[in-house]
């Protein structure tokens, strides 16, 4: 079966999308590869498709459990039952018998931290692993030195697994971190495939609120107007409790606040209504985005300003995921800068 086949037999499409097709043909000659593709630019594609071509079992390693279990759910909506999360979402005994029988599954899915159990590890070395899949590379670089430490532990532990072909995969890098990347996976000669992040679909505006108060009226006014599902980025946990509201208070009643002080359920709970349009906008701080496949969201707004490029680029990528025409604002107001300085600080 050839790559257009796949494509055609198992996910319905007749052409790949922009640098899909090259990232796949140098996983199946073997070569390690770095991908950054745009946010919505069909990374995922780049490691499920191989499966299918290539004998044994894709490992996939994934921050978050919101994200892997996203990945999971999809791969099932397509029909594909082969595929498991070894997270804390499995029962003692789940995952005992999980580990007795990987073999079985296409693709597994695990965080850095569970890779580092000796069961797992052991499991995992008595099965046959065609591909190691690092996805939201760019946490190596992020997490890796000081916040979670087992992702600089993933090139050695790739060594102990039998030095399967890896593809690392990141929506944003800059060069510094994807030569982070690839020293920390051990890589040898990486074929990189960087494409543009540019998302035509999505406009980019800025505006300037004189005031605190001018600011949330324009948020108001904007929620209201724009239409379809839509994403409010906050830098801090009490914003966007304040955002939600002062929202409803202004007649928009299918507001949620999202943040990382919130119980794993309640997160979860927000996140598969705005997945399934029984949410109209989410009040966040940075921690909702990543686990989120959703294809029409029609405006980012930024009611604080992000302290990173690449944090305020990976945000907006979260609109038109669909293709169609969406838009990113940001409010800035008066004294915006104090907030990310101090963070950096």
């Amino acid at each position: 079966m050839n790559v257009q086949e796949a494509l055609k037999r198992h996910f319905g499409h007749d052409t790949f999308r922009t640098g899909q097709e090259n990232i796949i043909i140098d996983i199946l000659a073997g070569n390690d590869a770095i991908a950054l593709l745009p946010t919505g630019g069909g990374k995922s594609l780049c490691y499920q498709l191989p499966a299918y071509i290539l004998e044994g079992t894709v490992l996939i390693i994934s921050p978050l459990l919101s994200l892997m279990e996203d990945q999971i759910q999809q791969i099932r909506m397509r029909g594909e039952k082969r595929v498991i999360g070894l997270n804390g979402a499995l029962s003692y005994m789940e995952r005992q018998k999980a580990l007795l029988n990987l073999n079985q599954y296409k693709y597994i899915f695990a965080s850095p931290e569970i890779l580092q159990s000796e069961a797992v590890a052991s499991a995992l070395r008595k099965i046959n692993l065609s591909l190691f899949v690092v996805d939201e590379a760019h946490c190596i670089s992020q997490w890796g030195h000081d916040f979670r430490t087992d992702y600089s532990k993933l090139g050695e532990l790739r060594g102990k697994l039998g030095q399967a072909p890896c593809i690392a995969l990141t929506a944003t890098a800059t060069p510094e971190v994807l030569k982070d990347i690839e020293s920390s996976l051990q890589m040898k000669k990486a074929k990189m495939h960087i494409q543009s992040v540019n998302r035509s679909n999505i406009a980019i505006m800025i505006e300037e609120c004189h005031s605190l108060e001018n600011k949330m009226k324009r948020v108001s006014e904007l929620v209201k107007k724009l239409k379809g599902p839509g994403i409010i980025y906050c830098s801090s946990r009490k914003w966007t409790e304040n955002l939600e509201q002062f929202l409803k208070m202004e007649g928009v009643h299918e507001t949620a606040c999202y943040h990382a002080g919130m119980e794993q359920e309640q997160r979860t709970l927000i996140q598969q209504q705005f997945v399934y349009d029984q949410l109209e906008v989410v009040c966040c701080t940075n921690a909702f985005g990543m686990g989120v496949n959703k294809g029409n969201v029609r405006y980012v707004i930024h009611f604080h300003f992000p302290a990173q490029m690449e944090s305020y680029v990976q945000e907006i990528g979260r609109a038109g995921r669909d293709g169609l025409p969406s838009v990113a604002i940001s409010l800035i107001g008066s004294g915006d800068m104090e907030i990310p300085l101090a963070l950096l600080e």
